[in-house]
C-alpha cells in the first residue's frame, strides 16, 4: 500500500473503537471537512490549506459517488470516482486522513470522529447547519473559510461544456 493509500480509511469497515484508535494517531486539534471535490481547483486546495493551518491535523470527508448524486449538482456529476477524488486529496500535503460517507450530510461520520473543529466554505451560514450543532455539543466548535473568489468547480464545467 502506497503512502496515499494510507491516507484513506474506510470508517464504515471500521468498528467505532478501530476507527477512533486509527484517527487516534493524528495530532490535536483535529479540523474535519468534508465536500465532493470533484475538480480539485486553486480555491478548494487554498481551502484545505487554510483549514489545516486552524488545527493540527486535517481530515476530509468525501461525498460517495452515491452521496454527491444526492446534492443536485447534476446527472454526469461527479465527474471523477470518489476513490479517484480521495487519492487526490490524499496527495495534498495539508491532509492527513480522508474518508468517504454515503449520506447527504456528514454527520454521521462526525459523531463518530469527533473533532475538535469543523470548516465549511464561505457560502455556507455556519449556525444552520446541523453539523455545526453536532460538533458544539461535544465541546468543539465550527469556523467558515472565505472562498478564494473565481474558482469553483462548477464554474469549471460549465466553461468547459461552453468551449465543446
Amino acid at each position: 500500500m502506497s503512502a496515499l493509500e494510507d491516507k484513506l480509511i474506510d470508517a464504515a469497515a471500521l468498528d467505532d473503537a478501530a476507527l477512533t484508535a486509527r484517527l487516534g494517531r493524528l495530532a490535536r486539534p483535529m479540523v474535519f471537512t468534508n465536500g465532493v471535490f470533484d475538480v480539485l481547483h486553486r480555491g478548494h486546495v487554498a481551502y484545505l490549506h487554510d483549514a489545516r493551518a486552524q488545527g493540527a491535523s486535517l481530515v476530509v470527508a468525501v461525498n460517495s459517488d452515491a452521496s454527491a448524486r444526492m446534492l443536485g449538482k447534476g446527472p454526469d456529476r461527479p465527474l471523477n470516482r470518489d476513490v479517484d477524488r480521495a487519492l487526490v486529496l490524499a496527495g495534498l500535503a495539508s491532509v492527513d486522513a480522508v474518508l468517504f460517507f454515503d449520506e447527504r450530510t456528514p454527520c454521521e461520520l462526525l459523531q463518530r470522529v469527533k473533532p475538535q473543529l469543523y470548516v465549511k466554505g464561505g457560502d455556507y451560514d455556519m449556525e444552520q447547519l446541523e453539523e455545526t450543532r453536532l460538533v458544539r455539543s461535544w465541546g468543539g466548535d465550527a469556523l467558515a473559510i472565505p472562498f478564494v473568489d473565481g474558482y469553483s468547480t462548477t464554474a469549471l464545467v460549465n466553461r468547459i461544456r461552453k468551449q465543446s
